[in-house]
């Protein structure tokens, strides 16, 4: 399978780069106590944080609601989905446990301060390229309704649109039976190479830790805008 970048997208942003990571032989299960506690604390602490700092005002989030404009979106009409987490967490509505790949893919989200993405590879035809949608671009998404993605960022596999970094579909979802996933990260154009690289190592060995299996990191950007997984 090859995973690419649209060129398209290099012209409005030169910078931009996408983390994948690739996990094989994974278990998907209810997380352990220890992930939904640090979890829990986390969103705890954030939630005095944001009290201070504007949820908008947070570097990761404002450097991709920056991104999102450049595109072409209205990045308060539609919000990135680390955006619209944290938000959640600024009113107190903490994200409650769902399964071991969710709620480390959030966790993640959450302390990255970008839009992460998973998805099962078995329920992907062919090769997947990141691309900007058009009118016709869209799915049913996790979040119960279709969801138009003019002038936002999404993935593409030879059955069409399947991931984005505003909300993720139905169709690719990972459930408890899930053994093979791919990870996508919206990272932050302002990070170099090393830190990017640096992080996903870190997230795909915390990821393997709890649901077991290998993993691969690959970075999409100016410099390689095509990977083999």
């Amino acid at each position: 399978m090859n995973i690419s970048l649209n060129d398209s997208l290099l012209e409005i942003n030169d910078q931009l780069k996408i983390g994948i990571i690739h996990y094989t032989k994974i278990v998907v299960s209810e997380s352990p106590q220890m992930i939904k506690g640090r979890t829990q604390l986390y969103q705890e602490n954030l939630y005095l944080e944001l009290q201070e700092t504007p949820v908008t005002e947070r570097p990761g989030i404002n450097e991709w609601r920056k991104v999102w404009k450049a595109f072409g979106a209205d990045p308060n009409r539609y919000r990135h989905s680390a955006e619209s987490l944290m938000r959640r967490i600024g009113k107190q509505n903490y994200l409650t446990p769902f399964h071991s790949a969710v709620d480390l893919n959030n966790f993640f989200s959450l302390q990255y301060e970008i839009p992460i993405g998973i998805y099962d590879v078995a329920k992907l035809q062919g090769d997947i390229e990141i691309a900007l949608g058009d009118e016709e671009t869209g799915y049913e998404g996790l979040n119960g309704r279709y969801n138009s993605l003019k002038n936002i960022l999404y993935s593409k596999d030879a059955e069409g649109a399947f991931g984005s970094p505003f909300v993720d579909s139905l169709r690719t979802a990972v459930t408890e039976s899930t053994t093979e996933a791919i990870q996508i990260f919206y990272l932050r154009p302002s990070l170099d190479e090393n830190e990017c690289e640096q992080l996903l190592s870190t997230a795909g060995k915390m990821f393997t830790q709890i649901s077991g299996g290998d993993y691969t990191t690959s970075i999409l950007s100016k410099n390689k805008t095509v990977i083999s997984i």
